[in-house]
């Protein structure tokens, strides 16, 4: 069902009016289904801060300049000079009438409680020159790594300073989000922050992605990043998996498409010419080798799995029968334990692994302990594949989704659905499109990145943490 009030919001008439009395109306988020590019950023002003002890300043010029940004300088450190003109993207001068389309505030030298002041005196200024639908990047050191308990202390300020940030910015459409780049990761800046300043994270905002130092360097894609892989997607015929399935054939997959008997027809329909459908009960005990026999038959390798297919039984624990309990826990997280043992030879030396979790198992809802206790299991597994799978290449990774507009959420009852819509940054549900453009970040090569992460798409939910 579509949000009456997002539309309504669509008319700038509307929208002045509404603003002149007090009610504020969801903003419009600009997203793109445009096919990856090379010059991801092309055109943007990009404002570059540096706090106190910015360490990030060689990649992250190389990464604004390869994807068409312009940095926005006060003054330029010789490495933005260099890829100003090695990618001939000159150099903006910060002025106060400049517009800019994004923010990056390079934290990494953060340590003091005197260093955070750097926050407010950088961002404070800047702040209303951000467009709408602009962006905020935080790029910060992991407190786990700090050498004592104030810059420990003092980076994990960072993260609160962002998520509140997040908060207010969300009115506008904007978000903030921050990186964490351990030392040795810095050379695997460039797909995260692409991806985190660009139209596709549309609806991600508040959220904190570790980068990794596990995974061996594989050498990025910006367009077609996917051409000629192998892509496996369960849940496939409709909502978050169907739109997956488009995102992955724009760039390149081949797709085996996977949903339950009956939806042949569908599956065949979303797939098209760019892989195959297969009709497969996940609940089946000869369902993880009936599709391990598939991708040995497409070639015997696969490059990326999309664990997607989840079904809900909600009611309270105390009505609930075991067997509603027992069915949810047995597709959404037994099936996907059988089908990653099952597939687990066929993976490819560089092959991605994203799980669907849910915000219901990191944060719990009503009436949903078997859907949650199952997400939040999903959760749990990539954190111990991560590591396990890392020394052969292998990124494992899970997206957590909050309300997104589908038939399931169409279904829920009008007050229930408009909170859930509302309790969030960003004021309104998200897209499928959205979860799909998060899950093909991670099955692409520099989604490997990241791995044992949960990155949760949901506008900044008010829910959980």
């Amino acid at each position: 069902m579509a949000d009456r009030l997002l539309r309504i919001g669509r008319n700038q008439a509307i929208r002045s009016l509404a603003g002149g009395v007090g009610v504020s109306l969801p903003p419009t988020l600009r997203r793109t289904v445009e096919p990856w590019s090379e010059r991801e950023l092309e055109g943007q002003a990009i404002a570059v801060l540096r706090a106190p002890g910015a360490s990030l300043d060689e990649p992250l010029a190389r990464t604004l300049a390869e994807a068409g940004a312009q940095a926005v300088l006060t003054e330029a450190p010789l490495p933005f000079i260099e890829a100003a003109e090695a990618w001939s993207r000159p150099i903006l001068a910060d002025e106060p009438e400049r517009r800019l389309d994004a923010i990056v505030l390079d934290a990494t030298g953060i340590g003091s409680v005197d260093d955070l002041r750097a926050l407010h005196t950088l961002l404070q200024p800047r702040l209303g020159s951000l467009r709408s639908n602009g962006r905020v990047l935080l790029l910060a050191r992991p407190p786990d790594e700090a050498d004592g308990p104030e810059p420990a202390a003092c980076r994990r300020a960072v993260e609160g300073f962002m998520r509140s940030l997040a908060r207010e910015l969300g009115r506008k459409g904007s978000t903030a989000n921050e990186l964490l780049v351990p030392q040795g990761a810095e050379s695997r800046l460039a797909a995260p922050t692409r991806w985190f300043l660009s139209a596709r994270s549309a609806y991600v905002s508040g959220q904190v992605l570790r980068l990794s130092t596990s995974l061996p360097s594989s050498a990025a894609a910006w367009r077609r990043p996917l051409d000629g892989r192998l892509v496996l997607v369960t849940g496939a015929a409709r909502g978050i998996g169907e739109a997956t399935v488009a995102v992955l054939v724009r760039e390149g997959a081949r797709v085996i498409a996977l949903d339950r008997p009956g939806e042949e027809d569908r599956l065949a329909a979303v797939v098209g010419d760019h892989g195959l459908p297969l009709a497969v009960d996940l609940s089946s005990p000869d369902a993880p080798e009936r599709i391990a026999a598939c991708v040995r038959e497409q070639g015997g390798r696969l490059h990326a799995a999309v664990h997607n297919a989840g079904i809900t039984r909600d009611k309270t624990l105390g009505r609930m029968p075991p067997e509603l309990w027992e069915a949810v826990l047995d597709v959404n997280l037994r099936s996907v334990l059988r089908l990653h043992a099952a597939l687990d030879p066929l993976l490819a030396a560089d092959a991605r692994v994203v799980c669907l979790s849910s915000i219901a198992g990191l944060a719990g809802n009503p009436g949903q302990t078997a859907y949650a206790a199952s997400k939040a299991g999903i959760a749990g597994l990539v954190a111990d594949l991560g590591p396990r799978l890392a020394p052969r290449g292998i990124a494992v990774n899970a997206i957590a989704p909050g309300f997104i507009e589908t038939r399931l959420t169409a279904a829920i009852p009008l007050v229930t659905r408009e909170f859930g819509r509302r309790l969030c940054n960003l004021s309104q549900g998200g897209l499928p499109q959205d979860v799909a453009e998060a899950i093909l970040y991670f099955c692409s090569p520099g989604g490997g990145a990241s791995t044992g992460q949960v990155l949760r798409v949901c506008g900044g939910s008010l829910v959980g943490a």
